[in-house]
């Protein structure tokens, strides 16, 4: 399964997510997972997380004996 580290800038303050690494078949799939659990539900502008996919970047970092949607290390800026 191919790794991705993602990162948004979006929502920076306390009590966000601001990076993490994830199994998935494709980019577009990667920036889909989202870090608190809430899969593809966007549009909260004051989440943990960025409010929708296009906030998101990915980076393919290689590959891995994980399953797909699985989240193997988040940055979580506590508060």
């Amino acid at each position: 399964m191919n790794l991705y580290l993602l990162e948004q800038a979006e929502n920076n303050d306390y009590d966000t997510f601001d990076a993490m690494v994830v199994a998935a078949e494709t980019k577009e799939n990667a920036k889909a997972i989202r870090p608190d659990g809430k899969r593809m539900e966007w549009g909260d502008k004051y989440s943990t997380w960025a409010s929708d996919p296009s906030y998101v970047t990915a980076i393919f970092i290689g590959t891995g004996d994980h399953e797909s949607g699985e989240i193997i290390l988040a940055s979580f800026n506590a508060g």
